[in-house]
């Protein structure tokens, strides 16, 4: 018999065909409000019992063993983790880029509002994930990822495909000075990344992404578009939901040819 995998909704894309790859929605999963459903953040309140049960259901979704998902702990940098089979771990590295050659290994991270970054190098048959808010999109998560990638399996950046996944957008992600003076650091022309025509200021993160990954040579970039802030019946969003929300999780891996 199959294993349950309830009502998951999981994103794919055409981009990335060729990998195991799904960004979940909030539906199916078994945690209560107000992290219902497919929560897969431990440190947000939510049953443990339960955000293991999210777990396994995404991974039975994706037929894959929990065991072979690696997972870190995020700290909105621009570290990178070469995940092999001998340092496969969850949640004990901390970063906020993954990389992998290896083929039935799967990298997870959690979002609600940061943006999730999946990579696929068809050419030397590579998968990254990374996670960018706007402080990792300051240090340039993309590029780190993307330079990983280069270094360490020989990628060239213009084979490299990526798809920059449902975060908030420039709609609604209200923001101070601090980004401001940041992205003045980050960007040699940061001011069309900032909306200020709704008397605030507004960062567009995609379009941050976006640009970082073509400076870095990315042949390839998909921007889903999709707001979390404005779609928390699909996403959980830490802004909309006044930071009691859950996680949605992002997974990439190869196909395991055995």
């Amino acid at each position: 018999m199959k294993p349950e995998t309830r009502n998951l909704k999981p994103l794919t894309f055409p981009a990335l065909a060729g990998t195991i790859h799904g960004i979940f929605t909030r539906h199916g999963g078994y945690s209560r409000p107000p992290w219902h459903g497919l929560n897969f953040g431990h440190l947000v309140g939510d049953d443990p019992t339960a955000v293991d049960a999210n777990f396994r259901l995404a991974c039975a979704a994706l037929n894959t063993d929990p065991a072979r998902v690696a997972s870190p702990f995020q700290v909105h940098g621009n570290r990178v983790w070469h995940v092999t089979a001998e340092n496969i771990s969850f949640r004990r590295e901390r970063a906020d880029g993954m990389i992998t050659r290896e083929p039935g290994i799967l990298l997870h991270m959690r979002f609600a509002d940061c943006t999730p970054l999946l990579f696929f190098d068809p050419v030397v048959g590579a998968v990254g994930l990374g996670h960018a808010g706007w402080r990792g999109t300051m240090q340039n998560v993309v590029g780190a990822v993307v330079q990983a990638m280069t270094d360490t399996f020989g990628s060239n950046p213009a084979d490299i495909r990526l798809v920059i996944g449902p975060s908030i957008g420039v709609c609604c992600y209200q923001v101070g000075e601090d980004v401001w003076r940041a992205a003045v650091q980050a960007f040699a022309d940061p001011a069309p990344l900032f909306d200020r025509s709704h008397g605030d200021m507004r960062f567009n993160l995609w379009e941050a992404n976006r640009r970082q990954a073509e400076a870095a040579g990315v042949g390839e970039i998909v921007v889903s578009g999709i707001c979390t802030s404005c779609h928390t019946d699909d996403f959980f969003s830490h802004r909309a939901e006044h930071g009691k929300t859950g996680r949605f999780g992002a997974f990439i891996g190869l196909t395991n040819s055995e």
